[in-house]
């Protein structure tokens, strides 16, 4: 195998793995706006405690009694501005997940720019609150940026 092929085959393998990521981050949010549909015009705290016992979640966990107890205040307006971001962000993501799958040039810049627009918050996230899942985000999105700018200036001299 000769080193440029090689070299393409890198290439294809690092944009399927970041379309499955965006592909997986969308399915997450699908799942997550969807559970706000249902919870819509329901007792939020209600339904998820009788999800804590169906799961055989110990209410004893402090962090479960602060997730229900947070999960009391919120109201139909606050569950559909986020049922209307989830379902947004959903499609966003499928769209970069699909883009960059169909191997489209217009996938890898929207998903430059998009992941690019994200990092700044990021970051203001991990100094709010630090956390190791926080800084993994970050750098994966680091990651996927200049992994794509590479790409994209590459595929621009080769043309």
């Amino acid at each position: 195998m000769s080193a440029a092929k090689d070299h393409t085959e890198r290439i294809e393998t690092g944009i399927w793995l970041i379309a499955i990521f965006k592909l997986a981050k969308a399915l997450a949010l699908l799942a997550a706006g969807i559970g706000a549909a249902l919870l819509l015009h329901h007792d939020v705290q209600a339904t998820l405690r009788r999800l804590t016992s169906a799961l055989l979640i110990g209410r004893e966990s402090r962090v479960i009694e602060l997730l229900l107890t947070k999960a009391a205040s919120i109201d139909d307006r606050q569950l559909k501005l986020a049922e209307a971001g989830t379902f947004f962000y959903a499609a966003l993501f499928f769209t970069e997940g699909t883009g960059l799958l169909l191997r489209r040039r217009w996938a890898e810049y929207l998903t430059t720019i998009i992941t690019a627009s994200f990092i700044p918050f990021e970051i203001i996230a991990v100094v709010r609150r630090f956390g190791p899942v926080r800084i993994v985000v970050v750098l994966i999105n680091i990651a996927v940026v200049w992994y794509l700018v590479r790409k994209i200036r590459r595929d621009r001299k080769a043309s």
